[in-house]
């Protein structure tokens, strides 16, 4: 399985953070604590198992071992950990779920024939 690049995460949320807004940033990152609004980013996003986000997440990649309440975008890979919990929808190139993990709302994949225009 390839691996999320987490080269580019140069940005955390403590274990004893909450943040009460939107995050927007252009690189990567990593979620401990709580995240009470949505997160846009270019970079991928990782929420710990101690993490959280009620919120949107719309990123190049995302991993996700914490809970998610809200619907998550990604332009490549979506990797679900066996301790997640996903509460939306979910838009993906990619996907990976692992035993455990839990997951109510929809899929939708990016196709890759739209963009050849085939």
């Amino acid at each position: 399985m390839k691996k999320i690049n987490v080269k580019n995460i140069h940005s955390m949320v403590g274990a004893d953070a909450v943040v009460h807004g939107n995050v927007e940033l252009t690189g990567g990152l990593i979620v401990y604590g709580k995240i009470l609004g949505s997160i846009q980013t270019k970079g991928p996003v990782r929420i710990a198992s101690s993490g959280s986000v009620l919120g949107d997440i719309t990123s190049s990649d995302v991993h996700i071992n914490g809970k998610v309440e809200g619907n998550v975008i990604v332009e490549d890979k979506a990797i679900l950990g066996k301790h997640s919990t996903l509460l939306g929808d979910l838009t993906y190139r990619h996907l990976h779920i692992e035993e455990g993990a839990q997951f109510k709302g929809k899929c939708e994949i990016i196709s890759t024939l739209e963009e050849t225009g085939n």
